[in-house]
């Protein structure tokens, strides 16, 4: 582990960083204790009907919805293409099965966490 002090905007946090077999480990952050710490904003819970709940990996606006209720889908096959930061970022199936509901449409913007797809 090591521990790194970065200031960002003015605000002073305290980084520990996990290596792990080549792998990145996620990074925790705390604000240094003379300031508040920043809260998370919370996602609206997703329902938990599904085998599998596909979540938006960071904030972007769909460009594509490729899939529809009901249709089946492969694992790996693309359910949606998200734009974030002038980039395309495919959006895949995590498993096998049946879309059970499609969450968002093209044009929505959505925050990282979002419910996009819902797979039974």
């Amino acid at each position: 582990m090591k521990n790194y002090r970065i200031t960002v905007n003015g605000k002073t946090y305290e980084v520990t960083v996990e290596e792990t077999d080549g792998v990145s480990a996620p990074v925790q952050e705390q604000a240094k204790p003379s300031e508040p710490a920043p809260q998370p904003k919370q996602a609206p819970a997703a329902p938990a009907t599904g085998k599998a709940n596909v979540s938006a990996p960071m904030p972007g606006t769909v460009l594509r919805v490729n899939v529809s209720n009901g249709q089946s889908v492969k694992k790996g096959d693309v359910l949606l293409v998200l734009e974030a930061m002038k980039m395309e970022n495919e959006i895949t199936s995590p498993e096998d099965g049946t879309i059970a509901s499609v969450a968002v449409t093209k044009g929505a913007s959505v925050n990282s966490g979002d419910l996009l797809v819902v797979i039974a």
